[in-house]
């Protein structure tokens, strides 16, 4: 004859905990997911950019980008599209990078949600609200912003 395992811990307890563990897996997995698919959306365009997307491209050149950035901010002077362009490709690229690799992912975050939303804000003015609705900015930003805010809770089981 068999017995039960000993356990000091009532069974409602071992099975909130298994369900807090189970729950922090995903949430985990979700934030990895998150971050990840923020990280490519900014290293995508810059790899069109510069031509690695080959017959894919959306610009496939950094002049043709340079063009678009005049577009995007029609508002600003000529002579600051050339630094916008920059800029953007710089940000875009450190952004990408941080949030694939999981470097500082609130701030980065945060970061994200700031350059996507002043991205959207700049193709509204622009284009109208319909461009950044299509090319789910807004969406990415507020995505962006909630994983900013997102405190990676530890439990006794992952601490």
């Amino acid at each position: 004859m068999m017995s039960e395992p000993i356990s000091t811990a009532p069974e409602s307890l071992r099975t909130n905990e298994a369900k807090g563990a189970h729950t922090a897996s995903w949430q985990r997995l979700g934030i990895l997911y998150a971050r990840v698919a923020l990280g490519s959306a900014f290293l995508s365009p810059v790899a069109d950019r510069f031509g690695l997307w080959g017959n894919h491209a959306s610009w496939g050149n950094f002049v043709n980008f340079t063009r678009y950035v005049a577009q995007v901010n029609s508002f600003m002077p000529a002579f600051t599209i050339p630094f916008l362009a920059w800029a953007a490709t710089a940000a875009e690229t450190t952004l990408g990078i941080l949030l694939v690799l999981g470097i500082w992912p609130r701030k980065v975050a945060l970061g994200s949600a700031t350059l996507l939303f002043l991205f959207g804000t700049a193709m509204t003015i622009s284009f109208g609200i319909k461009k950044p609705l299509d090319y789910s900015v807004f969406s990415a930003s507020a995505g962006a912003l909630l994983l900013s805010l997102f405190e990676v809770r530890k439990s006794p089981l992952n601490s």
